[in-house]
Parts: C-alpha cells; sequence; structure tokens
C-alpha cells in the first residue's frame, strides 16, 4: 500500500531527538477515547414492537461507570499538549516568532479539519429539515455526529493561554501547577457547597491548564523517576477514590448517566487526579517505551495515526450514526440484543471492529486537509483579530456539541451556530488555500 511505503520512508527519516512517546500517547489516546464511544453507544429495537430508541451503556447498565476510570484519557490528550506546545513554543521563540504567528499557524492547524464536518452536518441537518423530520429528531441527531466537537471548543482556549502558562510554569514551576488545582478546588467547594452552579464551568479552564502544565514539566524532564511517578499515581488513585466513596463526586469519569452532577460537563478536581493517576503510571514506563518505538514498523503505525489524528477523532461518530442508519434500514439488524446480556457484549466485538474499517479509508481520503500547513505567504492576522474569532468558533461549536443543530435554515440554532463557526474561522484567518 503506498501510503503505508510513504510512512515507513518518513518515519525511517525521524530525527533522534524527536520524542516518539509523545506521538504514541496522543495516537493511543485518541484511538482509546474512539474505541470507548463507539463501545458504550448504540441503539435497542425491540424485537416484539420494533421500537427504536438510543441507548447509552452507562445509563442501561450502571456498573459500566467503572469503565471510564480507564476509557477517560482526555486527560492524557492534555497532558501530550502541554509538551507538544512547550516544544513548538520554545522553537518559535528561538526562531523570532512571535505570539501572533505562532498562535495564527496553531488555531489553522487545529480548526481547519472542523469546518468541514460542520458544513457536511449543516447541508445534512437542512435536507433532513426539508424532508419532515423533527427538529428535535436532527439535533439529537447532529448532536451525536458533532460531539467531538467539544474538545476543540476547550482546547482552541488552552492553545491560547499555552503562552501565558508556560511563561508562568518558567518562572514558578510547580507552584502555578498548584495555583490552577486550588482553583478548581474553589470552583468544586462552590459548586457542591453553596450551589453555585455557573461558577464550576469556569473548571473547564482551571482543570485543563493544570493538566496541561503536566505536559511542560514532563518537556522540562521534572517529572520525577519512575518510583516517585508510581507513588504519586497511587496517591492520586486513593484520593479519587475517597473523592467518589466519600465525596459528592459520581463514580463516571466520562458522561453524564441520570440526573446528579457530573465529573466532565463542567469538569470537576476527580478528572485532574485521574490525570495525576495516568500522568504518574505512563510516565513512569516512559524508558521502555520510548526503546519500543525505536521498532520501525511500530514507530510507522504510530506516524501513520498522527498523520489522520483529528480526522479519525471528528469523524468517527459520523461513522457510527451511518452503521446504526444502516443497521435501522436493515430491520434493526444487531441492535435486538438486550442491553448488558452476555449476546450484547458479544456483539460489542463487531460493533467495534466495523466502524473501525469504515472509518479508516475515510480518514486517508479526508487527512489531507489536516495535514495542509498554512501558507507560507499568508500574513498573520493580528492579535487582537485572533482572540475574538477564536472565541467565536469556540462559542459555536460549544453549542454544536450541547444541542446541536435543528436543520431549519430561519432558526438561530442553525444558521446562527454555523454563522458563529464559519464567521469566527474567517476572522481568525483560516484558509483552504493550499501552501
Amino acid at each position: 500500500m503506498k501510503i503505508w511505503s510513504q510512512t515507513l520512508e518518513l518515519a525511517a527519516n525521524t530525527p533522534a531527538e524527536r520524542n516518539r512517546y509523545v506521538d504514541f500517547l496522543r495516537a493511543f489516546s485518541i484511538l482509546f477515547v474512539i474505541s470507548g464511544h463507539w463501545l458504550i453507544t448504540g441503539a435497542f429495537v425491540d424485537p416484539q414492537t420494533g421500537s427504536y430508541a438510543p441507548m447509552l451503556a452507562l445509563e442501561i447498565v450502571p456498573w459500566t461507570e467503572w469503565l471510564t476510570w480507564l476509557f477517560q484519557v482526555m486527560p492524557v490528550f492534555f497532558m501530550v499538549g502541554g509538551y507538544a506546545n512547550a516544544v513548538s513554543l520554545e522553537s518559535a521563540a528561538a526562531r523570532g516568532i512571535g505570539y501572533g504567528a505562532w498562535l495564527a499557524t496553531r488555531l489553522h492547524r487545529l480548526l481547519r479539519p472542523m469546518l468541514l464536518l460542520v458544513l457536511v452536518w449543516a447541508v445534512i441537518a437542512v435536507l433532513l429539515f426539508a424532508g419532515g423530520t423533527s427538529s428535535e429528531s436532527i439535533q439529537f441527531i447532529t448532536r451525536t455526529a458533532l460531539l467531538p466537537t467539544w474538545f476543540l471548543a476547550i482546547y482552541t482556549m488552552i492553545v491560547i493561554l499555552a503562552p501565558p502558562s508556560h511563561a508562568a510554569w518558567r518562572r514558578w514551576g510547580y507552584w502555578s501547577l498548584l495555583a490552577y488545582l486550588a482553583l478548581a478546588a474553589a470552583t468544586d467547594i462552590a459548586f457542591f457547597g453553596f450551589d453555585w452552579q455557573l461558577p464550576g464551568w469556569s473548571n473547564y479552564f482551571w482543570i485543563w491548564l493544570a493538566v496541561h502544565h503536566l505536559g511542560f514539566a514532563w518537556r522540562d524532564g521534572r517529572q520525577g523517576s519512575p518510583p516517585v511517578l508510581l507513588a504519586i499515581a497511587a496517591a492520586a488513585l486513593i484520593a479519587l477514590a475517597l473523592a467518589v466513596v466519600w465525596g459528592p463526586y459520581p463514580i463516571a469519569m466520562a458522561g453524564s448517566p441520570g440526573e446528579g452532577p457530573s465529573n466532565s460537563l463542567p469538569p470537576k478536581l476527580t478528572l485532574a487526579m485521574l490525570g495525576m493517576v495516568q500522568f504518574g503510571v505512563l510516565l513512569a514506563v516512559e524508558r521502555p517505551m520510548r526503546r519500543l518505538l525505536e521498532n520501525l514498523r511500530f514507530w510507522a503505525a504510530t506516524v501513520l495515526i498522527n498523520s489522520m489524528i483529528m480526522t479519525l477523532y471528528l469523524w468517527h461518530m459520523s461513522i457510527l450514526l451511518l452503521l446504526l442508519g444502516a443497521s435501522w434500514l436493515a430491520g434493526g439488524l444487531g441492535l435486538g440484543m438486550e442491553p448488558g446480556s452476555a449476546g450484547w457484549w458479544w456483539i460489542r466485538i463487531p460493533w467495534v471492529a466495523i466502524p473501525a474499517l469504515l472509518l479508516l479509508p475515510a480518514a486517508i481520503g479526508l487527512s489531507p486537509l489536516e495535514r495542509m500547513s498554512r501558507p507560507a505567504d499568508a500574513p498573520a492576522p493580528s492579535l487582537w483579530r485572533q482572540l475574538p474569532g477564536a472565541a467565536l468558533v469556540g462559542l459555536g461549536i460549544s453549542f454544536t456539541a450541547l444541542f446541536g443543530i435543528d436543520g431549519n435554515p430561519l432558526s438561530p440554532a442553525n444558521t446562527g451556530i454555523v454563522a458563529l463557526v464559519l464567521g469566527g474561522a474567517w476572522i481568525c484567518g483560516i484558509t483552504f488555500r493550499p501552501n
């Protein structure tokens, strides 16, 4: 296969100083998120009545909430993002590239692949509305398809704050990390102790900036020895268990089953604890993993996944919806198993394997969009243009992930949301012109 031979050649020319484990963890975390979403999401068709209902395993099979302690790996991605942003900022400083030019490149790489996803689902929503589908159903479908965009909404803000956050790390080290954790703890106290709901949303910043800071520590080699890292992981795991068993926090580390509070919507201090567990365990095995990644084929597979990683992530729920739709049209094929039964768990194997087979060629076809760098001759928009533009994009994709698109061209929940995303991207200077 041509793409594999090209990847092998690219992998063979990797600079010796590159930390390959960073790339491996990025690929690993995204694939874990994708498989986790496919594993717990589905639908049930009643064999007797033929009724069709969406299904979330966390709500129907309560013990699966404990599986989220394993499958919630977004802290890994933010940690890896911290490492990568530190490397990028160091390189920009060495080359005399300022904040505005650095940010323009990062936003272009981060946001451009997402625009196509939003456009495609906006068109599908309008077609469904024109065909008589209810706005509520269209919103449910598009909300499911666009769910992955929530990550870009907050990660865009973290990237914007990366330069001052990195400067704080360079000046104050772990004290700056403790400051973020203290703010997160204070926010949780206000949330649970005083029922102050609105300030709780600020934890999207404090929690993920704290985990992002762990990547700075890793980049500077200040993560500690493997025994220290394992001790950190053990202490964080004990704290997490105590917070769930004796504290006000729910079990599930992802999703929001039931009517009670959620650990992830908005984030709670428990996700920072989980991030510390992952930080300690994963970095304790960094040396043997880096030796393993010296194997050309293993490393080439990592390179291949990273070359299309944003495409894989953004489109994986769309592929799942395609499979669900095909199963429904086929009379509920594969959807009649009672959720939580032995047969239902066995069918999870093809339920994850089939969308993987569908996603890979789609990702190969769409991924060139994310590999196109910003045109070298394109001037960087001013920082005061990029910041509000990115904020508008973040607001728009937050709405898509929370509410979906209703398909009515005259509705703010359709045209308004799309206008926020596309208008914000235009203000940021995001272009589809190839380099």
